[in-house]
C-alpha cells in the first residue's frame, strides 16, 4: 500500500472511531504522522488521543495475563521482568506528545537504567538525561543518542569525562557555571541553569525539589540579581518540581515559572520542565500537556524539553518472587525469596504498598498474609494482603510496576543476591540478560 492510501487509512480510522486507527497511525512514518495530524480538527485529534489511550489500556491488560503464565513457569525467581512490548506502548505515547508538540523527550536514567531495552527506547526518543557521570557515560555508550546531564554540583576529576559524554550539562549554581561553564563551551556542550519554580505539589518532602531550604534549583532572587551576568553563556533553563503528577500541576507551575523568570526565557534555546509527568497513566490528561507545551513554545520561541522516567516504563515490569515459607504469629506470615529493602527499596522509603496481582487488601478475600523479605531487618515487610486460596510454600507472587527505582536502587544488604533481569522480547520469548551471584556481592564490599 502505498504511503499516501496508508495515511488516508488511518484518517478514515481515527474519524470512525475504528480501534484500529491506533495501530494505523503509530505504524506510518514520521511524515505519515505527520500528515494525519495536519489533516484532523480538534474534534480528530482528541479521539486520536482516546483511541491511542484505549489501545495501550487493551494491550496492558493482556499483558497481565502474560505475566501470570512466565510466572507459573520454570522461570527462576527472584526476578524482574521487563515486557519490551509495553515499553513500546508507553514510547508510543510520548512519540505522540512529541508529533503534536514538537517537544523533545529524554529519558531519565535514575528511574530505569536496564540496557537491554534500550533499542525499543531510543527508536521513539531524543536521548537520555543523567545525573552525573556514571550515568552519563552509560547514556553515551548504550543509548546512542543525546545526552543531557544535570548535577547538584559536579566534581573536578570527573567533569571532563562528563563534558566528553554529555551534549547539554545543567549547573545548579552560578558557582559551578562560573567553574565549568568555559570548559563546557569550548567542549562544544549546551550549558543550562536549574532554578527553583517556586511551586510544587509534593505532597512528601522528601521528594519535593521546592520544599524549603532545597538545594535543588537557584531561587529567583539570586537569578535575577546574577542572571544578566551570564546571558551570553546559557542556553537554557531547566526546573523539576513534580513527583507521580498529571498535566494540571503542571500548568500551576508554569505559572509560578513564568512569574519568576518569564522576562529571562526570550532569546534562549530551551526550557525543560524536568520529569515526574506521568504522562503514560491511563487517567493522565493528554490533551492538557500538549495544549500548555504548544502555547508556551508559542509565547517565548524556545524548544520545550520533557524529562520522563517513570513513564518510560509505567507498568512494563514485574518482580516475580517465590514464598519460601509461611509462619504464624497473630496473623500469617509469609517469607519471600526477594525483600522490600534490599530489592524493592521505595516500599519502605516511599513508603508506599506494591500492588500483587490476584491479590486484595486485608480482609476482602478469605485468607491473608503479611509478605515479609528474608532479610534479617525486623521491617522488611511488603505489605499485608489477601488471597482467594492459601499460600503454599513454593508459591509465586508477581510484584507489580517494579521496573521503575526498583532495579537502580536495589542493594544486596544481608549479602542477599539480587533478582535476575529478563525481557520479554516481541513475540513473546523471556530472554534473561543478567543473572547476579556471590561476585557481585563480594566486588561492592572491598
Amino acid at each position: 500500500m502505498a504511503a499516501n492510501e496508508k495515511t488516508e487509512k488511518a484518517v478514515r480510522a481515527v474519524l470512525s472511531k475504528d480501534p484500529c486507527a491506533a495501530g494505523l497511525y503509530h505504524d506510518l512514518s514520521d511524515g505519515g504522522r505527520r500528515k494525519v495530524l495536519a489533516m484532523l480538527d480538534d474534534r480528530g485529534l482528541k479521539s486520536l488521543t482516546r483511541l491511542i489511550g484505549n489501545a495501550k489500556k487493551k494491550n496492558f491488560t493482556a499483558a497481565g495475563e502474560r505475566f501470570i503464565e512466565i510466572a507459573s513457569g520454570r522461570i527462576q525467581t527472584p526476578v524482574y521482568l521487563v515486557d519490551e512490548t509495553l515499553i513500546e506502548e508507553n514510547m508510543r505515547v510520548l512519540r505522540y506528545v512529541k508529533d503534536r508538540t514538537g517537544c523533545r523527550v529524554f529519558h531519565a536514567l535514575k528511574a530505569y537504567a536496564s540496557f537491554a531495552t534500550f533499542k525499543t527506547m531510543s527508536a521513539h526518543l531524543d536521548g537520555v538525561c543523567a545525573s552525573g557521570l556514571n550515568e552519563a557515560r552509560l547514556g553515551y555508550e548504550e543509548f546512542g543518542k543525546e545526552v543531557h546531564t544535570f548535577g547538584a554540583a559536579h566534581r573536578e576529576e570527573e567533569i571532563g569525562q562528563i563534558l566528553k559524554y554529555s551534549d547539554s550539562i545543567i549547573f545548579n549554581s552560578f558557582h559551578q557555571l562560573e567553574k565549568y561553564g568555559e570548559r563546557a563551551r569550548k567542549a562544544g556542550v549546551d550549558i543550562g541553569l536549574r532554578v527553583n519554580p517556586g511551586h510544587a505539589e509534593v505532597a512528601e518532602q522528601m521528594y519535593n525539589p521546592c520544599a524549603p531550604c532545597s538545594r535543588l534549583g537557584i531561587v529567583s532572587d539570586e537569578f535575577t540579581d546574577r542572571f544578566p551576568e551570564y546571558r551570553g553563556m546559557v542556553d537554557g533553563l531547566h526546573f523539576h518540581a513534580m513527583c507521580e503528577q498529571g498535566s494540571d500541576v503542571l500548568e500551576r507551575i508554569l505559572k509560578s515559572f513564568e512569574k519568576l523568570y518569564g522576562s529571562f526565557i526570550r532569546g534562549l534555546k530551551w526550557v525543560n520542565f524536568g520529569g515526574g509527568h506521568h504522562i503514560t497513566r491511563d487517567d493522565y490528561d493528554l490533551e492538557r500537556l500538549i495544549r500548555t507545551i504548544n502555547t508556551f513554545r508559542k509565547k517565548y520561541g524556545v524548544q520545550v524539553h520533557l524529562e520522563p522516567g517513570e513513564a518510560s516504563v509505567y507498568h512494563a515490569g514485574v518482580l516475580i518472587s517465590t514464598v519460601l515459607d509461611v509462619v504464624k504469629n497473630e496473623m500469617d506470615i509469609a517469607i519471600m525469596d526477594t525483600s522490600a529493602e534490599a530489592h524493592m527499596p521505595d516500599v519502605l522509603l516511599m513508603p508506599y504498598r506494591p500492588a500483587v496481582m490476584g491479590s486484595a487488601i486485608p480482609g476482602e478475600k478469605p485468607y491473608t498474609y503479611r509478605l515479609a523479605g528474608p532479610s534479617c531487618l525486623a521491617g522488611d515487610i511488603i505489605g499485608d494482603y489477601s488471597f482467594d486460596k492459601p499460600l503454599a510454600r513454593g508459591d509465586r507472587l508477581v510484584f507489580a510496576d517494579m521496573a521503575l527505582y526498583s532495579i537502580v536502587k536495589n542493594t544486596t544488604f544481608n549479602g542477599i543476591g539480587l533478582p535476575d533481569i529478563a525481557v520479554v522480547r516481541q513475540g513473546g520469548k523471556v530472554a534473561v540478560v543478567r543473572r547476579f551471584g556471590y561476585r557481585d556481592y563480594r566486588n561492592r564490599q572491598s
